[in-house]
């Protein structure tokens, strides 16, 4: 009976193998998801009300529907039957691939790769994962594996420096330590 498509008219059908298994599956799982798609196709084999059991569970009747639908199309045992399919979804996103490349590199010198750069700038770190490893990822995607590894660097800052506190001394001239001492008056 597993292959029969079920027509929303009539009420579910389910076999006696099929009721006792959905009522042990009730009674023993530890599973939240079996539990209720366990028991909603248990009360629709009850004829209580698409409308009755939706609001029961706290979900929609298409989502009734569809459980009961994917019960009757599958194959193999209750369980199975009750478990989501496998969920391809979106596929896997570069940061697994990128993030452990860029943690390794950072520390290291770009003029050791070829680069003419002594930091590593996310245009420069995209290009050398293309380059280098095959892996085409925007500027974007380098900026935010970066963010993600926590790295903060700040590009070099020309600074004037200090002048030493010594340096009037240094160029034969007074610090006005000269001014107090006692010498020639003008």
């Amino acid at each position: 009976m597993s292959g029969m498509v079920w027509d929303r008219r009539s009420p579910f059908p389910l076999t006696r193998v099929e009721r006792d298994s959905l009522e042990r599956l009730v009674a023993t799982t530890d599973q939240g998801r079996l539990l209720r798609r366990a028991e909603a196709l248990l009360w629709l084999a009850e004829q209580e009300s698409i409308t009755a059991i939706a609001r029961r569970l706290r979900v929609s009747r298409q989502t009734i529907y569809h459980w009961a639908t994917h019960f009757r199309q599958r194959s193999g045992s209750v369980t199975e039957r009750l478990t989501d399919a496998a969920h391809t979804g979106r596929p896997a996103g570069l940061a697994g691939r990128i993030d452990p490349i860029i943690d390794e590199l950072i520390d290291q010198d770009p003029r050791d790769y070829g680069y003419a750069a002594t930091v590593w700038t996310a245009p420069l770190l995209r290009h050398y994962l293309e380059a280098e490893h095959g892996v085409t990822a925007s500027e974007q995607s380098v900026r935010l594996a970066i963010d993600r590894l926590g790295l903060r660097w700040k590009r070099p800052r020309y600074q004037l420096s200090r002048r030493s506190p010594t340096w009037r001394q240094a160029k034969g001239g007074s610090n006005g330590a000269s001014l107090a001492a006692p010498g020639r008056c003008c």
